[in-house]
């Protein structure tokens, strides 16, 4: 399961994460589009350095060798214009990447480059106000021809609609809105990881 930052700076949020690590987080996405390659080396800074193997980089790319991160993101539009394999990396390298895709076109689209991608908006988005899905994403998925990339969930996604998500061919989910707009963060998580780990017992 996947946690996504919020874009804006939150409250105790590094120890917020590092709880949430803690509870077994796999993967963290740094996303903070507004911030200056110095407020994101101080961000990244804070984290202990025993969890910096489980962050991915959405901006400021040239940090991930200063701090040990291995994971890279790129938004649809930096992947649109990477010519083909992300730019400024190649291969063979030690980097993961991940990708944001909006329509499951796209998402077949991919190259064998990219580790998973997301594919968004599931639901109604809890921290977006006014962005909900276009098109029903699991009719969608039925024409789903890239099984190479794992197809994550983004958008809304809450403890009500997890399995659901992944009783219709999603691989993953990235939690956000219902992570940082929760009263209680960590014991959201720890509902939401329960029930995906409860989802994939049942599946093996």
């Amino acid at each position: 399961m996947i946690v996504i930052s919020n874009a804006f700076v939150v409250v105790d949020e590094i120890n917020t994460l590092h709880s949430l690590f803690d509870e077994g987080l796999s993967l963290f996405h740094i996303r903070k589009p507004d911030f200056s390659e110095l407020e994101m080396a101080n961000f990244i800074h804070q984290i202990k350095l025993e969890f910096r193997h489980r962050i991915v980089l959405h901006n400021h790319h040239v940090l991930a060798e200063d701090f040990g991160i291995n994971r890279i993101h790129f938004s649809e539009k930096e992947k649109k214009e990477s010519f083909g394999f992300p730019a400024g990396f190649s291969k063979p390298c030690r980097y993961k990447f991940s990708t944001s895709t909006h329509s499951i076109e796209s998402f077949n689209s991919l190259e064998n480059d990219f580790d998973y991608a997301f594919l968004s908006p599931v639901f109604k988005s809890i921290s977006k106000e006014n962005y909900a899905p276009k098109t029903d994403l699991f009719e969608a998925l039925k024409s789903r021809t890239n099984y190479k990339t794992k197809v994550i969930a983004l958008g809304g996604i809450d403890a009500k609609n997890i399995q659901k998500t992944m009783k219709n061919g999603f691989d993953d989910v990235a939690l956000l809105g219902t992570i940082w707009n929760n009263e209680n963060p960590i014991k959201q998580f720890k509902l939401c990881q329960k029930i995906v780990h409860s989802y994939s017992q049942s599946q093996a």
